[in-house]
């Protein structure tokens, strides 16, 4: 392995969601709490909850939806489930969680609708080109990129979806939901809102969202597209119109490092052992459910932008897709995203 300096920029802020607070009545005037959660943040705006349902409740309930999924699907925590896993030796069986069997599940079909450019397995790869949770090292010499590209594939799983009994037959095989995940608490949450009679509201995790019904000015709820800048938060590049569905960006242009003037993406494509290395800067992708738009948004720009559209299309997503076009950037909308966009970005 070659040593190098990486100049490394911290992972990116999806999307920013915003709505118009004024004019409301006070019987409607939304609720509004966050955190930190899962590395990154949270934050929830409702309103026109039921009589009798407190803001301390609402908490609650969203809290233990996110506990449920830091327990089992946290790969940084040693005690999780998938931490277990990943550190058992191979043709080590042993039974999951409803919860991660149905992430799981759901990861195996994208892996497969993708033909490997998605795959949950990538986790020695990703440690290697230093984006694990080391940080930054050396850089891989073909040798050791060959080494982890054994150790990746979910083909290498054994997998019982009826038992839900999961062993491995590649010893350093790791799993890693990051893509997945916090969706899937989004979705929890979402739940746990519906549960609790919850007409209007928008939950956030780190960039994936989950919205019902209307905003508090009595409208969709409008979601900005960040414009894609390294250095600089903020900016929109379009807007969407949004009820009743969740939504998800995945983009390289935060998380990456640079190495002898290249720039290499935090995604890596397990199919070469690379990170990726196209014209895609990010891939939002509006989805009911938030675990599956992060899921598209990633498998989305793994792939590249004319495999994805073509994709998008086939499968119906709902995809905006921002791509480099020499200094300039181009943008393409699937036909089942053109509902979604909102006219002038008003």
């Amino acid at each position: 392995m070659t040593p190098c300096t990486i100049t490394y920029r911290l992972g990116p802020a999806i999307l920013l969601a915003f709505c118009c607070l004024v004019g409301c009545g006070s019987e409607q005037r939304p609720v509004q709490f966050g955190g930190a959660i899962y590395g990154t943040s949270w934050s929830l705006t409702y309103r026109a909850a039921p009589d009798g349902v407190s803001a301390g409740q609402v908490r609650a309930d969203v809290m233990a939806a996110f506990e449920l999924v830091d327990q089992s699907m946290n790969h940084y925590d040693p005690e999780s489930l998938i931490s277990r896993f990943n550190t058992l030796p191979r043709q080590t069986p042993v039974e999951v969680d409803w919860d991660f069997a149905y992430v799981l599940s759901a990861a195996l079909e994208l892996t497969d609708a993708t033909g490997g450019a998605y795959d949950v397995s990538v986790s020695a790869l990703s440690d290697l080109w230093g984006f694990g949770p080391d940080g930054p090292r050396q850089f891989p010499a073909d040798a050791a990129i060959d080494m982890a590209r054994s150790q990746v594939g979910v083909s290498q799983l054994d997998w019982d979806s009826t038992t839900r009994a999961l062993s491995k037959r590649a010893p350093g095989l790791k799993l890693d939901f990051s893509s997945l995940a916090k969706g899937y608490a989004v979705d929890l949450g979402a739940d746990a809102l519906d549960e609790l009679a919850i007409p209007h509201f928008m939950l956030e995790v780190g960039g994936e969202v989950r919205v019902r019904g209307l905003s508090p000015r009595g409208d969709a709820w409008r979601i900005a597209v960040e414009r894609p800048e390294a250095d600089v938060r903020g900016g929109v590049q379009a807007a969407l119109a949004v009820s009743d569905t969740g939504i998800a960006t995945s983009g390289d242009y935060r998380n990456f490092y640079e190495y002898e003037g290249r720039r290499y993406s935090h995604l890596i494509d397990p199919r070469t052992g690379y990170p990726i290395r196209h014209d895609v800067v990010s891939v939002t992708v509006v989805h009911g459910s938030a675990m599956m738009a992060d899921a598209w948004a990633t498998a989305l720009t793994v792939l590249g932008s004319a495999e994805a559209m073509v994709l998008a299309e086939q499968r119906g997503l709902a995809v905006y897709l921002l791509k480099r076009s020499g200094d300039a950037l181009e943008a393409f909308s699937s036909t089942a995203m053109t509902q979604w966009m909102a006219e002038n970005g008003s």
